[in-house]
């Protein structure tokens, strides 16, 4: 018997249906929904008889991504600028968190790879999981229009803004900083580890900005990036009174 899209759909009707409930989306034609589960490795070993992954998928989800996640923004941080926008946009949508994304309602294990993918962790692999993800953003898309993937993303988006913006927020604390004080002084703030505490496993580490000699401000977390930024928040905080 020949494999075709269909035929492949009829197959995995069960697997397929149990995905419509994890993503909350029930496909009027799920040929799209199973294409967008088409790894490139698996359609390259069934050969002439499937003929077609889930790239284009993949390229149309991606568009869609932006658009809708752009759009969901804007409504709700009206008085956030344009790279504000760009950069809070940019960190949802990037694979490493499209794969968590793709994770928490295991499309994983729902994806068709060939042998050697799948026995080299296929399922696992951000870069995987994320495309396809995307994929599916895409079989939606076609599936039910924009109105249906809007919604779609928006559901599953919602609720990952505020640690997102949170993350955002501060990752540019030490930017804003290097920006404040180079063009001030010409010069950058340096960063030192002033305390290690805690077995390796749960260390806590204290850092301290300094400039010309002068500790400005500190900062204590469970990474040194994480305790810089808290030390360049500060710094930021109190900068006005500040003798520098």
């Amino acid at each position: 018997m020949t494999l075709t899209l269909n035929s492949l759909t009829d197959q995995n009707r069960t697997s397929l249906a149990e995905l419509e409930g994890e993503l909350g989306y029930k496909f009027k034609q799920r040929t799209h929904l199973q294409k967008a589960l088409l790894h490139k490795s698996y359609a390259y070993e069934q050969g002439r008889s499937l003929g077609l992954n889930n790239e284009t998928l993949e390229f149309l989800g991606d568009a869609v991504l932006g658009l809708a996640v752009g759009h969901m923004l804007l409504e709700r941080f009206p008085e956030m600028n344009e790279g504000e926008l760009t950069k809070l946009r940019s960190g949802l949508v990037k694979e490493g968190h499209l794969a968590v994304m793709a994770k928490a309602i295991g499309l994983g294990k729902y994806l068709l790879l060939g042998k050697g993918e799948d026995a080299s962790h296929g399922r696992e692999k951000s870069s995987i999981l994320a495309c396809t993800y995307e994929a599916v953003v895409g079989a939606v898309f076609l599936d039910g229009g924009y109105e249906a993937s809007n919604d779609f993303v928006e559901r599953h988006f919602v609720s990952r803004i505020a640690e997102q913006k949170v993350a955002m927020y501060f990752s540019d604390f030490k930017s804003r900083l290097q920006e404040v004080f180079q063009e001030k002084y010409n010069q950058a703030p340096v960063y030192e580890v002033e305390n290690e505490e805690g077995p390796d496993h749960d260390k806590v580490f204290t850092v301290c900005v300094n400039f010309r000699g002068k500790a400005l401000a500190r900062g204590t977390a469970g990474s040194k990036k994480e305790a810089e930024q808290k030390a360049a928040a500060a710094t930021l905080q109190n900068l006005s009174v500040l003798d520098v």
